[in-house]
């Protein structure tokens, strides 16, 4: 039987109120309208800069959506994220198999791009830059630069220009 919306007895240390715990069910769906979002966002966004955006039929692909940037087309995979660690955002930059997880490649996919939700930020990905990773750590606005590795890719919109 499953439990909907049950609370935890732990307690929010920051309201000293119960802390609603989901279920992995539940947390997919969130997760899953969360990427929904992001990805209506990217194409308002997109669109905004003078991009054409086209969706491939089905979700069989790699990637997400086609970015027309004149000369070239692009395929663009969208991640999202409002998950801090040790002070820096967090994305998956995999996709799932039957044997575990699988970074992309360059022969699938042009560019990861990466929504920061809570900053309204878009971290623009060459992926041969993170072929060999699982996962990538942004950083919010006020964070030391210097620190940051990713920190040159925010908006940096310039590179689905070139051709």
């Amino acid at each position: 039987m499953k439990r909907k919306g049950r609370t935890s007895p732990r307690r929010n240390p920051t309201r000293n109120q119960p802390t609603p715990t989901k279920s992995a069910e539940e947390y997919e769906l969130t997760t899953k309208r969360r990427g929904e979002l992001s990805e209506l966002a990217f194409v308002f966004k997109a669109a905004s800069l003078g991009f054409h955006v086209s969706k491939p039929y089905g979700d069989s692909e790699r990637y997400d959506f086609i970015l027309d940037a004149g000369p070239r087309l692009w395929r663009i995979q969208i991640k999202s994220t409002t998950t801090l660690m040790c002070g820096l955002y967090r994305i998956n930059a995999h996709r799932r198999t039957n044997h575990g997880v699988v970074p992309y490649q360059p022969t699938e996919v042009d560019f990861l791009i990466a929504h920061v939700i809570p900053e309204d930020a878009w971290f623009i990905l060459p992926i041969a830059l993170i072929q060999h990773r699982t996962s990538v750590l942004f950083p919010p606005r006020r964070h030391p630069q210097q620190r940051a590795l990713f920190a040159p890719y925010r908006e940096a919109w310039h590179l689905l220009r070139m051709p």
